[in-house]
């Protein structure tokens, strides 16, 4: 019989009700894995096929329990996989490439070839969305960096409430870029990343300030990729000093300046 949902706990549980027994002691095959999609469009549910094992003879009673105990904690890991979120489909590095290979890609590869390789495969990427944008430019930003510009009718809608989409976007396009290239990635959209820049800039002025006359400062909390903008930031304006995220309890960031420590200290 087959159960829908939208996590594999949840056809498991409806598996489970339906026939008045424990997942374990069912037959079931995946039909299909849920998906979150591409910046929430293209999502799939979780498809099962489940039914009622015939009973089995008592002299393979112990031995199907055995396997009961081990079917379920394959089952188990498997809802704990699917509730680890994830963006789906990015082109990252195969890990079962060898290190060799995985060090040929990084060192042989010229920043020039893979920007070719990026801007032809991101626009075969998005050809498949709905979105209604440019063709996407991908450029050298310097020698270690990668920028992605997106323009267009609809770009703005791939920013998202409160940058979520963006962020998701930078993600997967960084690693893809870092691990299988070794470079690092800006994301441009519709100037989103301009207008946050000067935002941060004047943002940080009062900690730029707190720097130099006490040489050190810890920043306000930042969500996303606002930490990684204010440390790149406070990084250029202050080359000698110590810039880092912290993170707090509750996992909010923030960035502090500080002194390098001697070995010594």
């Amino acid at each position: 019989m087959i159960f829908e949902g939208k996590t594999l706990e949840e056809v498991y549980t409806k598996a489970s009700e339906y026939f008045n027994l424990s997942i374990s002691e069912l037959n079931i095959k995946i039909v299909q894995y849920p998906s979150k999609g591409l910046f929430g469009l293209f999502s799939k549910k979780a498809i099962i096929d489940a039914e009622k094992p015939i009973k089995e003879e008592k002299e393979f009673e112990e031995k199907s329990g055995k396997d009961n105990i081990k079917k379920e904690k394959v089952i188990k890991e498997k809802i704990e996989e699917e509730r680890e979120e994830v963006i789906q489909n990015p082109p990252v590095t195969d890990n079962n490439e060898s290190k060799e290979y995985f060090e040929y890609d990084i060192k042989e590869i010229s920043i020039e070839d893979v920007v070719k390789i990026a801007k032809k495969e991101v626009n075969e990427l998005f050809k498949l969305s709905c979105f209604n944008i440019d063709e996407i430019d991908v450029k050298v930003y310097d020698d270690e960096t990668i920028i992605f510009i997106f323009n267009g009718e609809d770009s703005a809608l791939l920013i998202g409430k409160e940058g979520y989409r963006y962020n998701a976007l930078l993600t997967m396009l960084f690693s893809w870029i870092s691990q299988k290239y070794g470079y690092k990635v800006k994301l441009e959209i519709a100037e989103f990343l301009e207008q946050q820049d000067e935002m941060m800039r004047k943002l940080l002025e009062p900690y730029i300030r707190e720097v130099e006359e006490k040489g050190r400062c810890k920043t306000r909390t930042f969500d996303g990729m606002l930490a990684y903008l204010a440390v790149e930031i406070l990084r250029n304006e202050f080359p000698d000093k110590y810039v880092a995220i912290k993170k707090n309890r509750d996992g909010s960031q923030y960035v502090i300046v500080n002194r390098f420590l001697n070995k010594n200290e």
